[in-house]
């Protein structure tokens, strides 16, 4: 039986740890585990600690750790992804798979035909959704480390970033396979309305380069889990042998 893994937003050692409330309610009311249960802890830095739980309750439930392990490394390929701003779920479903798929940051990216205006106290309580969103994921796929999760940025702002290879999505272009192997990957993908072309030509002025997936134009959402797969495949830890 697979070991349930939760994540703890305090830096982790040997010994006893209270667990947050929402993770207390999972535990006892959803999964139902009990006293003398071993579970699996990390804090996002990078290890995983095995302990069992020794007090359970519907608020409160305290953990022993008395195990310290290597976490599950990271790729190699360290890929920032600029995500266009979508509605909803669609904006949760990129976040969470680019999460699963190794992405190191990703960054809510705002342009002209982004449907979504986020300000302020709204802005806040999304990031820290899309936080908790990848933390999920991260407690799923077995990630020791949490990628970091920008608030929203402008189009204009986010092309500043550094990496060894910039790529934006293009259906006219060449395929990731002819780009030589990066060791860092920015990866631009646009909204659910595409970039207009003032945009691409913006990126290409920036340093990114166009590149395509294949035939078919892909909605945002699928975007950036074929995207990251294919660049984990060429370059990553999706190589045979990694």
């Amino acid at each position: 039986m697979r070991t349930s893994r939760f994540f703890v937003d305090t830096p982790l050692s040997i010994g006893t740890h209270m667990l947050p409330e929402a993770s207390a309610h999972y535990i006892s009311r959803v999964l139902r585990l009990t006293t003398g249960t071993v579970v699996q802890l990390f804090d996002g830095l990078g290890q995983e600690y095995r302990g069992e739980l020794v007090e359970v309750g519907k608020k409160q439930v305290k953990v022993a750790v008395h195990e310290q392990l290597p976490g599950l490394p990271e790729s190699t390929l360290r890929i920032h992804l600029g995500q266009g701003l979508s509605r909803g779920e669609r904006m949760d479903w990129a976040i969470q798979k680019a999460t699963e798929l190794g992405a190191t940051e990703i960054t809510p990216i705002v342009t002209e035909r982004c449907e979504v205006r986020l300000k302020d106290e709204r802005a806040d309580k999304r990031l820290a959704h899309w936080r908790q969103i990848a933390i999920s994921a991260c407690e799923q796929c077995g990630r020791s480390v949490i990628p970091v999760i920008h608030p929203p940025m402008s189009l204009h702002d986010w092309l500043k970033v550094e990496a060894e290879l910039k790529l934006v999505l293009h259906p006219v272009a060449e395929p990731l396979s002819a780009h030589r192997p990066p060791s860092t990957l920015a990866f631009l993908i646009g909204p659910e309305g595409g970039l207009n072309d003032a945009e691409v030509e913006q990126a290409r002025n920036a340093g990114f380069q166009p590149a395509r997936l294949g035939p078919r134009v892909l909605r945002t959402e699928t975007a950036p889990v074929v995207a990251l797969s294919v660049a984990q495949q060429l370059w990553g830890d999706f190589q045979p042998g990694v």
